[in-house]
């Protein structure tokens, strides 16, 4: 018989006390040498690592020689739910499960994608036949000739009568000229149904402008820079013809236009209008220097294509083992003439491109030759920035070896070199030569041929040369009122406050039977003169914001009234203190927003006015506010950084500078 031996703590595993007992194996518990307390009843749910104790006692190997009491009804009980087993969960088929989820959920998401696909795919097809039965009214078939030059008037369209032109085929006819910024805007602004939509324009796509440099050099592709302009006309419900304006009768209401006919000839025919919108943009500015037949410009996508090819047929013909040392030099001289945004952010990406991409698919030596220079007639490149940014964009092409030529004049261009006129520190002026094989022109802008000839017709109201003027109403100066309007680049508002505020004083003191130029004008008058002057000319608004200087300043007797005299030199000088607006895509855009909700205005206005029979007068005032530009700020990319002016607040910087930059433009595009 084997000897009976107290059970200790100290030959059974650390658990609890009251599972002890119940993980000995059964036979070795048949007696016990003296009587156990009592165990509590074991709960029948266990915590898992309960469990694994239980799990990894029950198989450790006992002392045969222990023996220990026999389990009582409580104890048997208890034992018996201890010894519940739950095998863990394997690590890896709790991560295999995981991953198949993870797959299924991928796959049933790819598969809805590839339905959601088809369907989409699917609903683009149509049953409806190739052929309408819709009708067409003669005169768009056959349009009648008239006018000044006896030339077919396109009074109708062929698709006037479609379902969705219908209703507007007998509305004012409204007419826009050009597909640029400001037309595009205008154009989304507008309300269907309004007016008789027609656009004219002899490129069918909008193009976004700001990002054009980088299609040069192939940082994007054209295509991602251009929009079919006629998906947003259709959805405006308007018209599009690709021609050209030629002329505007102004009081017959019909412009000329001209286009391409079905056997390659030029066809021209008129075009009727009740509101003519001109927006068709600038060209660059020549400054009268020869030889630019040799320069390539940046306006068109075209433009940028040639550009492009340009660049790597100078590359092909440097690698060629004819070409000598000198000439070598010659092709990889590249040379940009202007030292604004455009001509900047050519040559930063051109930088980009030559000094990042070179390497890889030419040889080496190309990389040590290549020089880029910049010619600026101003004493800093970005002369319409923050000084200190333009300084910060010098010392940054400075780092990367970009020449920068600023107070010089190019003064003709040949086919190999360009000459240029400098100005020395001690003020001599020197010319130099500078071999290239590639130039751009990027010097500012000028009238295209048709704003010039609209200019000359309008004589004496229109007096700049660079831009057709507009009042703040942006209505052409010299057509007739409400007639005609010129947004964009092709138009700049005249500042003539002093003008008008003299002319409105004079017609004020002669209803009052006085002598205009004995009236004496009080504070309060003045205070309601420069009241008008915000609300007709609103860039003048931060020139008048204490009144009571310019009062005390400008009252030269200090008898406490301005005469007529001093009131007229006071808004002379704040006419010259207004600048004429920006030649940029934003202030076409807020342009073209301004005249779209402008023109809404007045066709939700005309009923009430046909009623009223008021068809004279300043209905565009009576209307709608005058235009007031607000300046957003100027961003400028110059390789591998960026600079930043919004008016009081500008910086530069790098790689982040750049990546706000995009993200700009990229949001805008």
């Amino acid at each position: 018989m084997l000897p009976i031996r107290r059970a200790t703590r100290s030959h059974l595993p650390h658990l609890p006390p009251y599972s002890r007992l119940s993980l000995l194996p059964r036979q070795h518990a048949f007696t016990t040498l003296r009587p156990q307390p009592p165990l509590q009843p074991a709960r029948r749910t266990l915590s898992r690592s309960t469990v694994l104790h239980t799990r990894f006692a029950s198989t450790t190997p006992t002392n045969p020689t222990t023996v220990t009491a026999p389990p009582t009804a409580t104890t048997a009980t208890t034992s018996a739910n201890d010894r519940i087993h739950i095998k863990p969960r394997r690590r890896w088929v709790h991560y295999l499960q995981r991953s198949l989820a993870y797959f299924g959920l991928t796959i049933l998401v790819s598969g809805g994608l590839v339905v959601a696909f088809f369907a989409y795919d699917a609903s683009t097809y149509s049953d409806v036949p190739g052929t309408f039965d819709i009708p067409v009214s003669e005169y768009a078939l056959t349009p009648q000739r008239g006018g000044p030059k006896n030339l077919p008037i396109a009074e109708y369209f062929v698709s006037d009568d479609e379902p969705e032109y219908r209703d507007q085929k007998h509305k004012p006819k409204l007419v826009i000229l050009g597909t640029g910024w400001a037309s595009v805007a205008l154009l989304k602004q507008l309300q269907a149904g309004g007016y008789h939509v027609t656009m004219v324009s002899p490129s069918n796509h909008f193009l976004f402008t700001p990002m054009l440099p980088s299609a040069t050099v192939g940082t994007l592709e054209f295509r991602s820079l251009v929009e079919p302009i006629r998906r947003v006309v259709r959805k405006a419900k308007g018209h599009f013809l690709k021609a050209s304006a030629v002329d505007v009768e102004f009081s017959e209401k019909l412009i000329e236009l001209e286009s391409m006919g079905a056997d390659g000839s030029t066809e021209r025919f008129y075009l009727p209008y009740d509101k003519l919108i001109i927006g068709v943009g600038s060209t660059t500015n020549s400054h009268g220097v020869k030889g630019l037949e040799h320069c390539h410009f940046l306006k068109d996508i075209s433009d940028a294509r040639h550009i492009r090819n340009q660049i790597i047929r100078n590359l092909e013909t440097a690698c060629l083992p004819t070409t000598s040392d000198p000439e070598r030099r010659r092709l990889l001289s590249f040379v940009v003439s202007g030292g604004g945004p455009t001509g900047v952010e050519f040559a930063a990406e051109l930088y980009d491109m030559l000094n990042e991409d070179l390497c890889r698919y030419y040889p080496r030596l190309l990389r040590n030759e290549i020089s880029v220079h910049v010619i600026q007639s101003r004493g800093h490149i970005l002369n319409t920035y923050d000084e200190a940014l333009s300084k910060y964009a010098e010392d940054h092409f400075a780092h990367d070896q970009v020449d920068i030529q600023t107070n010089a004049r190019v003064k003709e261009v040949q086919a190999d070199r360009i000459l240029y006129s400098q100005k020395t520190d001690d003020g001599q002026v020197v010319t130099k030569e500078l071999p290239m094989g590639f130039c751009l022109w990027s010097t500012g802008v000028s009238q295209t041929d048709f704003s010039q000839k609209i200019a000359a017709k309008l004589g004496s109201h229109q007096n700049n040369k660079h831009a057709l003027e507009t009042d703040t109403h942006l209505r052409l100066n010299g057509a007739p009122l409400g007639d005609v309007y010129a947004i964009g680049d092709c138009s700049t508002v005249q500042n003539n406050v002093s003008d008008h505020i003299t002319s409105f004083l004079r017609t004020l003191a002669w209803e009052k039977g006085k002598d205009p130029a004995a009236m004496q004008i009080t504070y309060a008058d003045w205070r309601q003169v420069a009241k008008r002057v915000k609300a007709r000319f609103p860039q003048a608004a931060d020139h008048l914001k204490r009144l009571d200087r310019l009062f005390e300043q400008y009252d030269a007797d200090k008898s406490g009234n301005l005469s007529f005299g001093e009131l007229s030199e006071l808004l002379k000088q704040i006419d010259t203190k207004l600048t004429s607006l920006p030649a940029t895509a934003q202030r076409a855009d807020q342009q073209g927003i301004y005249l779209g909700r402008k023109l809404n205005k007045l066709a939700h206005a005309a009923p009430g006015l046909l009623i009223n029979d008021v068809s004279d007068g300043d209905i565009d005032e009576a209307v709608y506010k005058a235009f007031d530009y607000r300046h957003m700020g100027s961003l400028a990319y110059i390789g591998n950084a960026a600079i930043f002016d919004f008016g009081g607040f500008s910086f530069g910087g790098g790689l982040l500078a750049v990546y706000l930059w995009r993200s700009v433009y990229f949001t805008q595009s």
